[in-house]
């Protein structure tokens, strides 16, 4: 199955095959064309084919895709197969959202969730109690850890980051609203969530569509 060389659109589109899969998985569909999908995902059905075609295609002319054979084989594409131990930086609104998030039904499990604020320490989110930073090195060193998701402000992070990537963290999923890749080693793996810019964009479609109903009017 190739990987290496693997656009990084395609990349972020696997996770959205994936869902629409197990949805269609859920309301009994067994066997779905690309033509089909593409109904489905607003994505031409040429593009899926060529997405797929990457992983080795997974299709049959005059069949279409097998919904569930496709669904597992993205799903050992995007790593699924496997669990995957996280932690939490930062217990304010975000961090604790983001401990109730069913983040375990795709195999992320959240064992662990940390703040500085001493008023903070034992209190109770979702089957967890917060614990303080000071703990981290020692809990990291008798928990395997796969990723660290950043829920505190941008200055926090960019000294928090670097501390974890120390005591072994390579994975991170940043909502602190700053680049990390200039400080963190290569080798490690950052995914930024700016939920700003997600709304300027929300914000950019509604006014293009606004001028485009203006110009019909």
């Amino acid at each position: 199955m190739k990987k290496n060389g693997i656009s990084k659109s395609v990349v972020k589109r696997l996770p959205r095959y994936y869902r629409y899969l197990g949805e269609l998985l859920n309301a009994g569909v067994e066997r779905i064309s690309s033509g089909e999908l593409s109904k489905r995902m607003n994505v031409t059905a040429s593009q899926i084919r060529q997405d797929l075609n990457n992983f080795g295609g997974f299709g049959q002319q005059g069949y279409g895709y097998n919904v569930r054979y496709l669904r597992e084989e993205i799903g050992k594409i995007l790593g699924l197969t496997e669990t995957h131990n996280m932690i939490i930086i930062g217990a304010g609104r975000i961090g604790r959202a983001l401990a109730n998030y069913p983040f375990d039904k795709y195999g992320f499990h959240t064992i662990g969730i940390f703040d500085r604020d001493p008023e903070l320490k034992d209190m109770e989110v979702k089957d967890l109690h917060v614990m303080m930073n000071e703990e981290l090195p020692s809990f990291i060193n008798s928990h395997h850890i796969d990723i660290a998701i950043l829920a505190i402000p941008k200055e926090s992070a960019t000294e928090m980051a670097p501390f974890l990537c120390e005591n072994g963290i390579k994975a991170f999923m940043n909502f602190s609203a700053t680049d990390l890749n200039g400080i963190l080693p290569k080798d490690v793996i950052v995914e930024h969530v700016h939920l700003s810019e997600s709304l300027m964009k929300l914000s950019y479609n509604l006014n293009l569509k606004k001028t485009d109903d203006d110009d019909v009017s």
